[in-house]
């Protein structure tokens, strides 16, 4: 029954994180919900340095984040912790 509780709570996180990633994600607000704070700290100078040109970055991690099924979006960036792409 915790492995259930635990997807549902990964399914969460997953919209959570693809949502403020499209909207967001110049200020690597995704990067530190998903606990890589020091890609969250590169994408936030990434985006002031290149004066918001290159927030084009986070808003694909967006779409392929949300577009990616629970259970492998919980292997990849969960579990495996990759943290670009």
């Amino acid at each position: 029954m915790e492995v259930q509780g635990e997807k549902v709570n990964e399914e969460n996180k997953k919209v959570l994180v693809g949502v403020l990633a499209i909207l967001f994600g110049g200020l690597g607000i995704h990067k530190f919900i998903l606990g890589y704070t020091k890609a969250g700290i590169i994408q936030l100078i990434i985006t002031f340095v290149s004066c918001g040109i290159l927030a084009i970055i986070p808003f694909i991690e967006g779409i392929i984040y949300l577009t990616k099924s629970d259970e492998e979006f919980f292997n990849t960036y969960q579990a495996n912790k990759k943290e670009w792409f």
